[in-house]
């Protein structure tokens, strides 16, 4: 793994890694999106360019963030999407689905 996606992303979905990704690697769920570890080739473009620094090398994630390393994984397995190894991103990989933990987070209210 390279790259992972973690709690930034969820319910923001910029979208610009996508478009900055040469292998198209990350793919869109219903909350957030996801980076392939297997497709990922490790150059960073989308970390560059990730306005909510939601992407993490997956060897610098802080320590209450490492569960996304599984939860990236785990999302193109037979138990959340079965989309296995697409071969690259296109809008027809998107998917209303999520990781059950994005599924079920609940982002911390924010004072006003």
């Amino acid at each position: 793994m390279a790259y992972v996606i973690t709690e930034p992303c969820i319910d923001v979905k910029d979208g610009d890694c996508t478009a900055a990704c040469p292998v198209d690697c990350i793919y869109e769920g219903g909350r957030t999106f996801y980076i392939h570890p297997d497709e990922c080739i490790n150059c960073g473009l989308c970390l560059s360019i990730c306005p909510v620094d939601a992407i993490v090398w997956d060897q610098e994630i802080p320590e209450g963030q490492r569960h996304f390393i599984g939860v990236n994984k785990e999302f193109f397995g037979p138990d959340v999407t079965a989309m296995g190894s697409p071969g690259g991103w296109s809008k027809e990989c998107s998917t209303a689905l999520d990781h059950p933990f994005v599924a079920s987070f609940e982002k911390a209210a924010t004072a006003a």
